[in-house]
C-alpha cells in the first residue's frame, strides 16, 4: 500500500541524503562517539538508516536493488570526492562500512520495522479523525 504522505517522507528522505553527503565532506564534522573507529560505526548506521528509509518508500524488488546500488555508489564516491578534500581522506574500510550498512538496512526492511512510516501515518491520521 502506498503511503499517503509519499511526497513529504521522499522530500524528508532526500533531506537525510543531504545531511550525509555534507557531513561526509565537511571539513570536521561532529563526532559525538568517543571511541577508536567510531567513524565506521557513524557510517554503518547512516546508510542502514537510508536503506531502510527509502526502503519503506519503495517495496518492489527491483527499485530495492536499484537504491542497494545507488547507496553503495553514493558512499564509494563521496570516498572518493573526500580524496580530493584537504581535509578528509580517502578509506576503503569507510565504503566497507556504508556498504554494510545498506545490506542491514535492506535486511530490516523484511522486518517490521519497515512498517515505521505507515504507522505514523495509521496514528496521524487516527488523531484527525
Amino acid at each position: 500500500m502506498r503511503l499517503r504522505y509519499h511526497r513529504t517522507w521522499l522530500a524528508l528522505g532526500g533531506l537525510w541524503i543531504a545531511l550525509v553527503i555534507i557531513l561526509s565532506l565537511m571539513p570536521n564534522p561532529p563526532d559525538p562517539l568517543s571511541f577508536e573507529q567510531r567513524d565506521k560505526l557513524s557510517h554503518f548506521l547512516a546508510y542502514g538508516w537510508l536503506m531502510l528509509w527509502f526502503c519503506q518508500l519503495y517495496t518492489g524488488t527491483a527499485r530495492r536493488w536499484g537504491l542497494v546500488f545507488a547507496f553503495v555508489a553514493l558512499g564509494v564516491g563521496l570516498e572518493f570526492l573526500q580524496s580530493l578534500t584537504p581535509d578528509r581522506a580517502y578509506e576503503v574500510l569507510d565504503m566497507a562500512a556504508n556498504t554494510g550498512g545498506v545490506l542491514l538496512g535492506g535486511l530490516l526492511a523484511a522486518t517490521p520495522l519497515a512498517q515505521g512510516l505507515h504507522a505514523i501515518e495509521a496514528r496521524c491520521l487516527a488523531r484527525s479523525a
